[in-house]
Parts: structure tokens; sequence; C-alpha cells
């Protein structure tokens, strides 16, 4: 009964000596380093002629697990398709990547976004937040 307690002790105290073992992250102000293959939000890309790069073949939506993706197609005056609806419930996305592998154009790509937290329960993100996210991505620093 108290062999537990003395190793319990002498870890703390090997720690307590040695403080580089534990390392606590300032979170705000020092960011964790990623995995190079980490993915995080999906975000929509967009193009040189600054329109979403997005033809709304609809792969994204067939090859999804966990069906978190809706495309609706229309077509402009050039008949050029883009989705009209693009939504993307990422409380049901698993992040698995099936998406961009997917895209023919690389529409949509998972990046390193990971703060995800929310007071709704249901967050979807339309077409306008996957451009904002690449817009603010872009932006001059």
């Amino acid at each position: 009964m108290i062999v537990p307690l003395i190793k319990g002790l002498a870890l703390t105290i090997k720690r307590f000596l040695n403080p580089n073992t534990c390392v606590t992250m300032q979170y705000p102000d020092e960011r964790p380093i990623l995995a190079p293959r980490f993915r995080g939000l999906p975000e929509l890309q967009i193009g040189k002629d600054g329109r979403e790069k997005c033809v709304a073949c609809g792969l994204c939506a067939r090859v999804c697990p966990s069906q978190c993706i809706s495309v609706e197609g229309a077509e402009d005056e050039t008949n050029r398709r883009y989705p009209k609806v693009y939504e993307l419930d990422a409380f049901r996305c698993i992040f698995c990547g099936f998406c961009e592998e997917a895209c023919p154009v690389r529409a949509i790509i998972l990046r390193d976004t990971f703060e995800l937290a929310t007071y709704d329960n249901k967050d979807v993100f339309d077409k306008e937040k996957l451009l904002d996210l690449t817009r603010k991505r872009n932006l001059p620093k």
C-alpha cells in the first residue's frame, strides 16, 4: 500500500528537479507545431480570376463517408459551372481528406485550421464562410 505512494512521490520529485521533461505551452501566444500531414477544416480555393475554383461536380459530396457536404450547381452566362450552394457541416466532418482527393480541380483543401470551438451544436459552413477562410489566409502580412 505504501509502495505505490513512494513510486508516485519519486516520479513527482524527478519531474520537479528536471523541468525540461514537462513543457507547458502558453496557447494563444505560442502556437502548437502541427504535423505536416495534419488535416483541419476544409477551405474552398479561389482561382486566378478571383472566383471559386469549384465546378460543382459533386464528387466531394459523393465520396464523403459522413455525408457532411452538400453541393448544388448552377451555370452563369458564360456556361461556367459554379456552386450555387456549397455547405459543409463541420459538426459531422471527420476530416478524412477524401473530398480533397476526389476533387478534379483542387478546389477544396484541408488546411491547418483546428480552432473550431463554437457555442452551437450545429455549425454549418456555407460557401461564403469557406471562401472567407481562404481570403483571410491570402491577405498580405
